[in-house]
């Protein structure tokens, strides 16, 4: 297909097309993990250590994310046409980790979560002395710590289609070291890699932002309510459109 010629382009165009891009600030993941882990977490609360799992407090604490990827690997084929190398696809190849950073908590919970996952992992639930110099283990089965994480993209507004990556068979792989000084104080992050075979991408929920109901005092007391208030335009401009200009309270929240 041929490209079509240059085309004068005016701001309105622009600012329908490309002066609304999507930021990087606005996003949650959830770690979900196995429920064996869970239990395991739980068994070490009682030993004092940590604060049991919270998933939306671990999904909120999470700072920084990266989108995964992906690319295609090809072999190189010499010999069909003269002086032409081709490449053909023959695999997918994904990313192997993917690493989350979260900032700490005052009681360290979050760091505390992790360490217990991995220390589920390799058998410490069931490992005695660890204390000795002679210290052995024995690992988990991989669908007893395995799980799935999601990663959601989305909007400050909250409305129009999430972006959402699924990351299959994925659990933690390492906690990178922190870092700590006498230095002038910072917010305490530790970033965590979590091995996954592969994602699957989607993005078919699509957030409606919901309409608001309000009620108008009239002067003479009469009271009129309005439906379908965009919460995000102004409010005089939509009380103009239904020729309504008297001041009005909120009595109800979105619906």
């Amino acid at each position: 297909m041929p490209a079509s010629f240059p085309v004068k382009k005016t701001v309105s165009d622009l600012k329908a097309t490309i002066l609304n891009p999507a930021l990087t600030s606005h996003f949650q993941c959830w770690f979900n993990p196995t429920r064996q882990v869970r239990d395991w977490v739980n068994q070490r609360v009682s030993a004092g250590i940590g604060n049991g799992y919270n998933d939306e407090f671990i999904s909120l604490s999470c700072s920084e994310a990266s989108l995964p990827g992906s690319s295609l690997a090809t072999h190189e084929i010499n010999n069909d046409f003269t002086g032409v190398t081709e490449r053909h696809v023959y695999r997918r190849q994904y990313d192997d980790r993917a690493d989350f950073t979260f900032y700490v908590d005052h009681d360290y919970n979050v760091l505390q979560f992790f360490e217990n996952w991995m220390s589920y992992i390799v058998g410490e639930e069931f490992a005695e002395g660890i204390e000795n110099n002679n210290f052995s283990y024995r690992v988990q089965f991989p669908d007893d710590y395995k799980t799935e994480i999601y990663v959601k993209k989305f909007e400050k507004d909250y409305t129009g289609r999430v972006l959402q990556y699924r990351l299959l068979n994925a659990y933690p792989i390492s906690i990178n070291s922190i870092p700590i000084s006498y230095e002038s104080s910072q917010l305490l992050k530790c970033t965590v890699s979590f091995n996954y075979s592969r994602y699957i991408i989607g993005g078919g929920e699509v957030l409606v932002q919901p309409k608001e109901t309000l009620t108008l005092n009239r002067p003479n007391g009469e009271q009129i309510i309005v439906d379908n208030i965009d919460p995000n335009r102004p409010l005089q401009a939509q009380l103009a459109e239904q020729g309504l200009l008297t001041g009005g309270t909120r009595e109800q929240q979105p619906q």
